[in-house]
């Protein structure tokens, strides 16, 4: 008999009300979330934050982590936060998580393709190209507040590095052949 009742005990919920299911749990707690978000202190905080995303917001109110202007090519910026040790591959991976989020946020699902992007642009601050992906931001002189660019860059097929010849060139290399 105890065991019977110990657990049916087990499977009621101590808060009562019929929240025991976990979708309803699910619900509840996407609704406190979203009112939390909504928040204008919180406003920096993305509309579907990952566990990362809070982890390095948390590290820039600490001071190890910055924040970073990113200049488009039309001219137009958007900030994106990364770690004070982040090299220029976690710079790409925060750039394409931000350009996703803003691009479903106006336009819904739209798929760019960041092969392309990053075949034919690179990043550059103070006119240095950002182009190994290994070094660290600092090395470059970014700090907090930095503004990095994209520019033109064509990677070459043979060393599969982005080389200083300007992509025009290529097509005369295909008059040559007729």
């Amino acid at each position: 008999m105890e065991e019977i009742s110990s657990s049916n005990s087990k499977t009621e919920d101590p808060i009562g009300g019929g929240y025991s299911s976990n979708s309803v749990k699910k619900a509840r707690l996407q609704s406190m979330l979203s009112a939390l978000l909504d928040d204008p202190v919180l406003a920096d905080v993305p509309k579907k934050p990952t566990l990362a995303d809070v982890d390095t917001l948390i590290s820039f109110e600490m001071g190890s982590a910055m924040k970073l202007s990113v200049l488009k090519m039309d001219n137009t910026s958007f900030e994106v936060t990364v770690l004070n040790s982040a090299t220029v591959k976690d710079l790409k991976l925060a750039i394409k998580k931000k350009t996703n989020e803003m691009e479903q946020a106006q336009l819904g699902h739209r798929h760019i393709s960041w092969r392309h992007v990053w075949a034919n642009f690179c990043l550059a601050h103070h006119n240095e190209k950002l182009i190994d992906d290994n070094h660290v931001l600092q090395d470059f002189g970014i700090r907090n507040n930095s503004q990095v660019r994209f520019l033109p860059c064509v990677v070459s097929r043979v060393t599969k590095r982005h080389s200083r010849r300007k992509k025009h060139r290529f097509f005369h290399g295909l008059s040559k052949r007729l």
